[in-house]
């Protein structure tokens, strides 16, 4: 890990989930759901600061509580549903810069949906950016089926491939490995954030992340499958 590095977690937070209503703040193992993606944060020594950027004064009350700071809420028109997930990490940044001066090396983007994560997955991954020199690294993990898996169903019911209306057996024999984006992790160095408002560069880099770190909690069942995972990990840790 470099040393003497300024780096940012932001973890934006919104108030208006409509899938699961308040899912930012729902009790998952005990705690909020955005408090165990700040434990992950504060616990991992590459992480100098800990912003939450949110438009419901509610997340930001638990956010403090838990010990991320709040210093501006985010504009509603920044906590839309359509709202690229890159500008309210602009936003808190470009904040920053106005009223604090404060430009930090890299940011690394936290999303709390993601609760499994684990402090030693943000230390690795700010390693791994360091080690490389690259521009940005984005976490990911194999992906849960091959892609000839991937079918479509027409209006009137049929099974379709992706590109043709013939389903092929599957030959995934000579498929290299496939892997998906898992939500879980975003750095960013600062020049390359704020040059291309964008988490990638032509040197973006993989951090791969196993399956059972991987969840993205997106609905009711997902919240569940947290709480199980969560809980247990609490009793093994006791």
């Amino acid at each position: 890990m470099a040393l003497n590095r300024e780096t940012l977690a932001v973890i934006p937070a919104r108030g208006g989930s409509k899938r699961v209503p308040g899912k930012n703040i729902q009790p998952v193992g005990g705690r909020p759901l955005i408090a165990w993606t700040i434990e992950a944060a504060r616990s991992a020594p590459g992480i100098t600061r800990i912003v939450v950027s949110t438009d419901s004064v509610e997340i930001a009350d638990v956010a403090k509580h838990y010990g991320a700071e709040v210093p501006m809420l985010r504009p509603s028109s920044l906590a839309r549903d359509e709202t690229p997930g890159i500008e309210p990490v602009v936003h808190a940044v470009e904040w920053l810069d106005e009223h604090e001066h404060y430009r930090p090396d890299c940011v690394v983007l936290l999303q709390p949906t993601s609760p499994l994560r684990t402090a030693g997955d943000v230390d690795a991954a700010l390693a791994l950016m360091w080690h490389r020199a690259s521009g940005s690294v984005v976490s990911v993990c194999s992906a849960s089926h091959p892609s000839s898996w991937l079918k479509r169903v027409s209006d009137d019911g049929r099974l379709l491939d992706m590109d043709g209306d013939r389903v092929r057996p599957p030959a995934d024999d000579d498929v290299p490995p496939l892997y998906v984006l898992n939500g879980s992790l975003y750095i960013v160095r600062y020049e390359t954030l704020m040059a291309r408002r964008s988490f990638y560069d032509e040197r973006t880099y993989a951090y791969l992340m196993p399956i059972e770190r991987s969840l993205d909690v997106d609905s009711p069942w997902d919240l569940h499958v947290a709480d199980l995972v969560l809980t247990a990990r609490l009793r093994q840790t006791a």
